[in-house]
């Protein structure tokens, strides 16, 4: 993150997201106890919530004014993120922790509140046209040693639901694979998400370009007459105190059009910059589409075999039954062997006294 994003408040726990195919029930996005910090980036003046697991983002969730945090329980609360269509779980050690997140939350919802007044006034006053960043919205990359946890603690949701567990043969298999497919179906419907804000920007901004484009050529136009007339003045020999006058207000708007020419200059440059972005946002939209689909191979693959193996335990459990019973009918004749040897023991040893 640079010095661009500098924690403010950190703590930890336990981190869910909602089921996206249930709307109701918690899945667990981190192993156990994470870092959860609040973060300011001053580039932006945005406030944002991110924690890691490992080096895997778990949350990444900018906080806007229309967010709110609710305190389920004692020790659990969560928040709807609209960008990242979902919502995130916390899961405390403490009712002080959530008490501390919570307060924490109201007061970056209200900083976030008033920069965005602010920045509306700022819109509203000036006369050139504006338009919203949307490089504001892609995530900067994060690393694990930019978040130092301040607490630690285990805590689970009040509201998960008991799932039946699945069988021993298929747990390794179904388990892994419906994780791995979950995870990327999220950022695949982040990336979506985004990818459409970024295509409306993008297409606002080529029109924008364009009627900028007609101004400059509109500025440069009249600044090259403006100076061929500035030049006929200089040439007129008795210059009386009108034409003196023209010439400062010529000279004014010259150098005015001349601003305006590298104001519209630079945003041409900025544009460009949020193009080759948003092109490059797009190529990762379709290699993480080139994974999911992977990944949906590797399960039906994994589920083939699944089918294959539990094939192979019904054959095998038929072949030890009949297994089983032929050592039942075995025993039953080796009884009866060894009662006839009973019977003719005996019947020797009578034959042997009464000899």
């Amino acid at each position: 993150m640079g010095n661009r994003e500098q924690p403010i408040f950190s703590t930890r726990a336990h981190v869910f997201q909602i089921d996206p195919s249930t709307k109701k029930n918690w899945v667990p996005t981190s192993k156990h106890a994470v870092t959860v910090s609040y973060f300011f980036d001053n580039t932006r003046n945005v406030y944002r919530i991110i924690s890691l697991d490992g080096s895997k983002a778990v949350i990444n969730s900018t906080i806007t004014p229309n967010m709110t945090f609710t305190k389920t329980s004692q020790k659990f609360g969560q928040w709807a993120d609209s960008r990242a269509n979902t919502v995130y779980g916390l899961g405390f050690s403490s009712e002080s922790n959530l008490a501390k997140f919570a307060e924490k939350f109201a007061e970056f919802k209200e900083a976030a509140r008033l920069a965005k007044e602010k920045s509306q006034e700022k819109m509203e006053l000036t006369s050139s046209p504006s338009q919203e960043s949307v490089a504001g919205d892609l995530l900067s990359p994060l690393t694990p040693e930019s978040i130092n946890g301040t607490d630690d603690g285990r805590a689970s949701p009040q509201h998960a639901e008991p799932r039946a567990p699945p069988s021993q043969n298929a747990l390794c298999f179904s388990h892994s694979s419906s994780h791995v497919n979950k995870h990327w179906e999220a950022e695949l419907a982040a990336l979506k998400g985004n990818n459409a804000k970024l295509t409306a920007a993008l297409l606002e901004s080529t029109a924008n370009v364009k009627q900028w484009k007609q101004q400059l050529a509109a500025y440069q136009e009249e600044a090259e007459r403006l100076h061929k007339r500035v030049t006929e003045l200089e040439c007129v020999s008795d210059q009386t105190p009108v034409i003196k006058s023209q010439k400062t207000e010529l000279n004014q708007t010259i150098e005015e059009l001349e601003a305006a020419l590298r104001a519209k200059e630079e945003e041409l440059e900025r544009l460009k910059v949020e193009v080759e972005s948003a092109n490059e946002f797009q190529s990762q939209r379709d290699c993480l589409a080139q994974k999911l689909q992977d990944t949906e191979s590797m399960n039906q693959a994994l589920e083939a075999r699944l089918g294959e193996l539990e094939q192979q335990l019904r054959s095998e459990r038929r072949e030890r039954e009949a297994f089983r019973q032929s050592l039942g009918t075995l025993l039953q004749l080796l009884d009866g062997k060894l009662f006839e040897m009973t019977e003719l023991r005996d019947a020797l040893g009578k034959l042997l006294d009464s000899s």
